[in-house]
C-alpha cells in the first residue's frame, strides 16, 4: 500500500504541473488505508517521508473537525479518500453538525477510484472447531453430525450476543430504531437461523376456542393456542427459546412469537402472550425457528446464548469465504449534518440501518454497495438529499426510507431515491418494509430496479410525491391483498403521481393475486399514467377513493387490469370519522391548500365516501381481463366512474409482441418490447407513446459497478 500511495502522489504532482489552471478550488485531501496509522498525518507520503494515511475513517473525521476548527473549511471542501480493503469498524462513523461542509465546499468520504472498500460492522469468526459435546450431538439431526462446526463468539470478541427477535416491535418504527439482532453471513450472503420446515410454511390445523372472534365475518380466535399435524415438534424437547413466524390471521400481517409450551400428546402449541393483535385462524401458515435440533441443512446456524457458542453448517468449506457476525448498530450515522457526500463505499454486517441520517441537509449517498444489514439500507430524514446509483440488497427491513417536507405548509423535502438496484430485502420485517418508502412532501423515487421481496416495492404517504421510471417485478411473493406500489387511508394526501413505471410478474403468494398500484381505503387524488403492466393481477386498484386518474397505461395479460370498488358506501363506511379527523388535521381550507387541491375543500358535503371523480381514459388492454369478474369493478362504483377512449381486447400492434419474445430478449431490453407501431389503433383514440426506453436503471455519473448483466433472470 505504501508503494501505491507514493506512486499516486508522484502522479498527482505531475498532473498538477502539466494541467491547465482551473476556475474552481481543489479540495483538501486526506487518506485512509488498511495499513495506515492513526498517528500519521493522513496525507500521501513523499518518497523520503515515513508518514502516510490514517488507519480508520473515524480518525479522518476527527482530522476534518480539527482542520475546520483551526484553519477553517478550505474553499473546495475536504475529501477523505479511503483506499481498498476491508475495514472492521470498532464503532459507527458518527457525523454531526460539526462534520458539515458548506454549499460548494462539501465534506466527501469516498473510495479511491478503482478500489473496493468494505466498511464492516461485524466481527470475522475464525475459531471454529468440530462439535465434540455428546449432549449437543445427541440433539442434532443425524445428517448434521460431523458437518456442523462451532465457535465461541465471546472468545472471538463478540460481547453483545443480541436477541433472537425484537418482540412487540412497533409497527410504524422510527427510521433509527436500534436493532439488536445478531446474524451470521458467509461468502457475502446471509445465513439462515435454524428452522423447520427449511422452506415455506406449515398450516394451523385448527384454533382452540379460547376467545372466539371474527373480522369481516371471518372466524378466528384471540388466544394463541392451536393444533398441528404430524409429530415434528416432538424433536424439540430440550429447546428453551423456540419461536414461530406466522401469518396468523391475514396474509399481510406476520409476526414472530415465542412458544410458551408444546403438548406433543394433544399436538397443541401455545404461544406466549401478548398474542397477535388480529388473532389466529385455521389454515394460516407458520414455521418454527431458533432450534438447534433443526440445524439440518447447509447454511443454517444456531446460537446458544448462555454459552456464547455458535453452531454453523457452512454451505462451502470455511476457507472459501469469510464468516461474519453482525455487531454494530449502524455503519454511518448522520445527525444534523449538511453538505456531506458518501461515495463508492461498501457497507455491511450491522444489526440495524447501514446509513441512518436525521435532519440531514444536502447529504448524498452515491454508488455505494450496501448489503447484509439487519434493518434498512439507508434512512434519511431532512431535505435536499439523495441516495443514487447504489446497490442495496439483503436487508432485514426495507431498502431506502426517505422522510422530508412539511405537510401543513406543503414545503417540499426534495429527497430522492434514484437509479438504485434494490433487491432481496424484508428478510426479517417481511411486511411493510418496502424497497423505497416516501413520507412527507415532494419526494421522488425514480429509475430504480426493485425485485425479489415478500411485500411492497414502493410505499408513499403524504403529498406531491413522484414515482417514475422504475422497474418492479417479483415482489409481494409472500403476501396477498398487497400492492407493489402502495398508499392508503387519507383524503388529504394529494398530488401524487405514479407514471412511466414498468411492473411485471406480480401475482401474490402462491399466485393467489395481489395488486400493481394499490390505492387503499379511500386514498384519493393520485395520477396513474403512462405505466406498463405485464402479468400483474389487479394492476390498477382504486379502493373506494376519488379524484384519481388511470390514463394512458398499457395492460398486457393482467388478471384483471382494473379493480375499482365502492367500499366507502358499504363495509368501509364506519371509517368516515377517522377519515374526517385525518382531513381536519390539515389546513385544507387555507388558500395554500385550496389553490393546490381545489377539489378537496368541498369533499365533506359531497358524498365523501363515494368513489367520485375518477377518470379511466386512453388505456390499452390486451390479453387478460379489463373490468370483468368479482375482483374487478364493483357495480355500485360504476355510476361514479368516467370511462373514455380505452382500447380493450383489440390487437394494439406491438413492434414485437412481448408475450412471444419475452424469454428470448435480454433483461435490459425487455421494456422495449412494449412499444407500439406507428399505425397502432390506440393512437387514434389519443393514446400517447410510453417512453419505455427511459424506464429502469441507467448509466449515469454515479452508477454503481453492479450492472443489469449480473442480475438473475427471475
Amino acid at each position: 500500500m505504501r508503494k501505491q500511495v507514493v506512486s499516486l502522489a508522484i502522479v498527482l504532482a505531475i498532473a498538477i504541473i502539466v494541467s491547465p489552471s482551473k476556475a474552481w478550488p481543489e479540495a483538501l485531501r486526506l487518506h485512509v488505508a488498511v495499513d495506515g496509522n492513526d498517528a500519521w498525518s493522513g496525507k500521501l507520503p513523499e518518497p523520503q517521508d515515513a508518514d502516510g494515511p490514517f488507519r480508520t475513517v473515524s480518525r479522518a473525521r476527527d482530522e476534518v473537525r480539527k482542520i475546520k476548527k483551526t484553519a477553517g473549511l478550505p474553499p473546495g471542501g475536504i475529501v477523505v479518500e479511503v483506499h481498498g480493503g476491508d475495514y472492521f469498524l470498532a464503532s459507527p462513523l458518527d457525523l454531526t453538525a460539526d462534520d458539515s461542509g458548506e454549499k460548494g465546499s462539501p465534506i466527501v468520504y469516498r473510495a479511491a477510484k478503482g478500489e473496493t472498500v468494505r466498511l464492516i460492522g461485524g466481527v470475522e469468526v475464525k475459531n471454529f472447531s468440530h462439535v465434540t459435546d455428546t449432549a449437543v450431538l445427541a440433539r442434532m439431526d443425524p445428517a448434521a453430525r460431523g458437518k456442523v462446526v462451532q465457535a465461541d463468539l465471546k472468545a472471538a470478541g463478540v460481547r453483545d450476543l443480541g436477541v433472537v427477535v425484537e418482540f412487540a416491535k412497533p409497527h410504524d418504527v422510527d427510521v433509527h430504531w436500534a436493532e439488536n439482532r445478531l446474524e451470521v453471513f458467509f461468502q457475502n450472503r446471509p445465513m439462515t437461523l435454524a428452522r423447520w420446515p427449511n422452506e415455506g410454511f406449515v398450516r394451523i390445523v385448527d384454533v382452540l376456542r379460547g376467545q372466539p372472534h371474527n373480522i369481516h365475518g371471518i372466524p378466528g380466535d384471540k388466544v394463541g393456542r392451536f393444533t398441528y399435524e404430524g409429530d415434528r415438534p416432538s424433536r424439540w424437547t430440550g429447546e428453551k427459546d423456540i419461536w414461530l413466524h406466522g401469518y396468523w390471521f391475514w396474509d399481510w400481517a406476520d409476526q414472530r412469537q415465542p412458544v410458551e409450551s408444546i403438548d406433543t400428546a394433544k399436538r397443541v402449541i401455545s404461544i406466549k402472550p401478548p398474542y397477535h393483535s388480529y388473532g389466529y385462524r385455521k389454515g394460516q401458515w407458520y414455521y418454527a425457528l431458533n432450534l438447534l435440533s433443526e440445524l439440518d441443512s447447509p447454511g443454517e446456524w444456531y446460537l446458544d446464548r448462555p454459552s456464547g457458542i455458535l453452531y454453523f453448517w457452512p454451505p462451502a468449506p470455511l476457507d472459501q469465504g469469510k464468516t461474519l457476525v453482525s455487531v454494530l448498530p449502524s455503519i454511518v450515522t448522520i445527525k444534523g449534518a449538511s453538505h456531506v457526500t458518501i461515495e463508492r463505499l461498501g457497507m455491511e454486517a450491522c444489526r440495524g440501518t447501514a446509513v441512518a441520517a436525521k435532519d440531514a441537509d444536502d447529504v448524498h449517498l452515491l454508488a455505494c454497495d450496501i448489503c447484509n444489514v439487519g434493518a434498512w439500507g439507508a434512512a434519511i430524514s431532512g431535505r435536499d438529499s439523495s441516495v443514487e446509483g447504489c446497490q442495496i440488497a439483503n436487508c432485514g427491513d426495507g431498502g431506502i426510507k426517505l422522510e422530508g417536507g412539511e405537510r401543513k405548509t406543503l414545503t417540499r423535502g426534495n429527497l430522492v431515491a434514484d437509479d438504485n438496484w434494490i433487491h432481496d430485502y424484508g428478510r426479517w420485517t417481511r411486511m411493510y418494509s418496502p424497497g423505497v418508502s416516501l413520507h412527507g412532501v415532494g419526494n421522488r423515487a425514480s429509475h430504480n430496479l426493485i425485485h425479489r421481496a415478500p411485500h411492497i416495492a414502493i410505499f408513499f404517504a403524504g403529498n406531491d410525491h413522484t414515482i417514475e421510471h422504475n422497474e418492479i417485478h417479483h415482489v409481494c411473493f409472500e403476501s396477498n391483498d398487497a400492492g407493489a406500489i402502495y398508499a392508503g387511508r387519507d383524503w388529504s394526501m394529494r398530488g401524487n403521481t405514479v407514471r412511466r413505471n414498468f411492473l411485471h410478474h406480480i401475482t401474490g403468494f402462491r399466485d393467489r393475486g395481489c395488486v400493481g398500484v394499490y390505492l387503499d381505503d379511500q386514498f384519493s387524488s393520485a395520477d396513474i399514467a403512462d405505466n406498463v403492466f405485464y402479468k400483474v393481477s389487479q394492476a390498477a386498484f382504486l379502493g373506494g377513493g376519488r379524484d384519481c386518474t388511470i390514463v394512458n397505461n398499457l395492460f398486457v395479460d393482467c388478471e384483471p387490469a382494473l379493480h375499482i370498488d365502492a367500499r366507502g358506501l358499504n363495509w368501509c363506511a364506519p371509517e368516515l370519522p377517522r377519515m374526517r379527523a385525518s382531513l381536519e388535521a390539515m389546513p385544507y381550507r387555507s388558500p395554500l391548500w385550496t389553490g393546490r387541491y381545489p377539489k378537496l375543500p368541498p369533499i365533506l358535503g359531497d358524498q365523501p365516501m363515494a368513489p367520485k371523480g375518477n377518470l379511466i381514459a386512453r388505456n390499452v388492454c390486451v390479453g387478460g381481463r379489463w373490468d370483468q369478474g368479482r375482483d374487478s369493478i364493483e357495480e355500485q362504483a360504476r355510476p361514479f366512474l368516467a370511462f373514455k377512449d380505452n382500447l380493450v381486447g383489440q390487437d394494439p400492434g406491438f413492434v414485437a409482441d412481448p408475450r412471444t419474445h419475452w424469454k428470448t430478449t435480454s433483461l435490459a431490453s425487455r421494456a422495449q418490447l412494449f412499444r407500439l407501431k406507428d399505425d397502432s389503433p390506440a393512437y387514434k383514440l389519443g393514446f400517447k407513446p410510453i417512453p419505455v426506453e427511459q424506464i429502469g436503471l441507467r448509466a449515469g455519473p454515479h452508477r454503481t459497478a453492479v450492472n443489469r448483466a449480473s442480475q438473475p433472470s427471475d
